[in-house]
């Protein structure tokens, strides 16, 4: 697999609205987790670097992946870790925050998400050329702040992460998400050794039918 850039990282989150990310302590259990993900459907996941030996999971997992998946990195601070993401197979970029490594990825073609907190760092994302804007953490702002914060940037491409539970997902679809980013509510332990596989395959079902909603999402 190749590196997307943000018109197709955009497209296809469009699509898939769904983000799984995957803070593991293992990479023999994470490689699984994403495995069990890509199979229920799951078909975008951010493995962070902040697991070590994360190279090596997000390798495998690519090596594995269907067509159709979109495997990414996550807690990317700086070029050189974009650098290391794209050689292990990384095909976008997830940052917590607006770092130099945003600016280097859209530099370099490729797709990434910058992390955000407030209205002017929406803007900056979005102007440093960002496919979308990571809302992080969300529940501490809620649904009604990304409805409130759409009105004066109504075309902003903004993903929640960080708090949002399934029965949740829809108001922040109504609210105007562009997609949804989930990381512990969805993987549970299922990326430490002994995680439990089957309960995330059924709570990665719940997500994916909650994502499936129709909602009122600008294009």
């Amino acid at each position: 697999m190749s590196t997307v850039d943000n018109a197709e990282l955009q497209e296809r989150l469009r699509t898939t609205r769904l983000v799984a990310i995957l803070r593991g302590t293992d990479v023999d259990a994470t490689v699984a987790a994403a495995r069990t993900l890509l199979q229920v459907g799951v078909l975008t996941l951010e493995i962070a670097l902040t697991l070590q030996d994360a190279e090596e999971a997000i390798a495998q997992i690519v090596q594995d992946a269907p067509a159709t998946a979109l495997v990414g990195a996550g807690t990317v601070l700086d070029e050189a870790d974009v650098e290391r993401a794209v050689s292990a197979g990384a095909q976008f970029m997830v940052t917590p925050t607006l770092s130099a490594s945003v600016r280097y990825a859209v530099s370099q073609g490729i797709g990434v998400l910058a992390g955000v907190y407030t209205p002017t760092e929406i803007q900056r994302g979005h102007d440093l050329g960002s496919a979308a804007v990571k809302l992080f953490p969300a529940s501490a702002l809620g649904s009604g702040f990304l409805r409130a914060v759409r009105d004066p940037f109504p075309q902003a491409r903004i993903i929640p992460v960080g708090g949002v539970r399934v029965d949740t997902v829809a108001e922040y679809l109504a609210a105007g998400a562009f997609g949804i980013g989930v990381g512990g509510p969805l993987v549970g332990d299922a990326t430490a050794p002994g995680g439990d596989l089957e309960a995330l395959a059924v709570r990665a079902s719940a997500f994916v039918q909650a994502c499936a909603m129709d909602d009122p999402r600008l294009p």
